[in-house]
């Protein structure tokens, strides 16, 4: 999607070209994997260089697929062109002063973080869950209160809705209450693809600037604009995004979803999920609906066979369970007979030490 990526970066840099920010916030991620391909670290690098020529200031902090290591390098010197990413953490405050007709406003940057980070940099605090690490890091901010303070951070607050592409951790563990940022006039947030608000929009997802799954079909995509005032008084709006091709769901027959009366005035280019309605598999479906449809990514039915199956899966979904209990049923699928008691008790004891790790 690297044609899409330049894309949209390019209209969102006629955005900013338009709006005039004083600042450009990123909230993480910034890449999708801890070591990004080489392509898009240019595509990065172009966007980035063309807001430093613009002389916009922006700032950037690390999501949990990023390496947080890998974006500090060459912060210092880009520092000078005004783009500032936040550094690894380390438990010293990382906030910036700017100035208006209103007075100063802080920019605090918060890259993602987990407990086994903060436990390290502060071992005197008891630090088990991820609530308790960004609590003990914001508690270690210096924040004055009779300021306008604006706080970039990438976590998961409890309430926000999640997309199938975004990284989800089992049992919720890693939720932060909304009250965590409320000494803070705006929290911008990543990691959640889909635009939300929070606290009367004291804080905000601003969503994914593209659609990366099928259930994010029916978003619409955009830029957040805050505007800050005197204190207490903030606002906020949204400008619109048009990608270069959609991501979208078709559904109907074979018959009707290649007829020309059906995709003549459609973008036959965009990212489809088709979902057929015929009872019979259509033989090579896949191929002949892309020479209709080159970008066709899923080709799914939607019929008495595919229902039943669907009813059988269904039925056999219980309740959340446990990780040893999800081990005990694949161990039992995987070798037809359950697990002995000695092997559950080691299993148990190796998922302790893994969630002691991951904390």
């Amino acid at each position: 999607m690297l044609e899409d990526q330049r894309y949209i970066l390019d209209q969102i840099t006629s955005i900013i070209e338009k709006e005039a920010p004083d600042a450009v916030l990123i909230c993480g991620d910034i890449y999708d994997k801890p070591v990004p391909p080489s392509d898009a670290v240019r595509v990065l690098d172009g966007f980035l260089t063309s807001l430093a020529q613009k002389k916009v200031p922006v700032f950037l902090i690390s999501g949990n697929h990023d390496s947080a290591e890998r974006l500090a390098f060459g912060s210092q010197l880009m520092m000078e062109s005004q783009v500032i990413f936040s550094p690894v953490y380390d438990g010293e405050p990382v906030k910036y002063c700017m100035k208006d007709e209103y007075g100063e406003v802080w920019i605090h940057l918060l890259p993602f973080l987990k407990p086994a980070v903060v436990r390290h940099v502060f071992p005197e605090e008891e630090i088990t869950s991820y609530q308790d690490a960004v609590s003990c890091a914001v508690k270690h901010m210096q924040i004055d209160p009779t300021k306008r303070n604006v706080l970039l951070a990438h976590q998961f607050v409890t309430g926000a809705a999640r997309c199938d592409s975004e990284e989800v951790s089992v049992g919720g563990v890693d939720q932060i209450a909304a009250e965590t940022f409320q000494e803070f006039d705006y929290t911008a947030l990543g990691h959640i693809h889909s635009p939300q608000n929070f606290k009367n929009g004291k804080m905000r997802y601003c969503g994914t600037p593209l659609k990366y799954s099928f259930s994010e079909c029916g978003q619409k995509k955009s830029v957040t604009v805050v505007e800050l005032k005197e204190k207490g008084t903030t606002e906020i709006r949204e400008i619109g995004l048009l990608p270069l091709r959609d991501l979208r769901s078709i559904r109907g027959s074979y018959l009707e979803v290649s007829s020309r009366e059906f995709y003549e005035d459609t973008n036959t280019e965009d990212y489809v999920r088709m979902i057929l309605t015929d009872e019979e598999d259509v033989v090579d479906g896949m191929q002949k609906l892309r020479t209709i449809y080159p970008n066709l990514m899923q080709l799914e039915y939607d019929n008495q066979r595919t229902r039943e199956a669907k009813e059988i899966t269904e039925a056999q979904v219980a309740e959340e369970k446990s990780e040893l209990e999800y081990f005990e049923e694949f161990f039992e699928l995987q070798n037809n007979h359950p697990m002995l008691q000695e092997q559950r008790e080691f299993v148990s004891g190796l998922i302790g030490k893994l969630k002691e790790n991951e904390l």
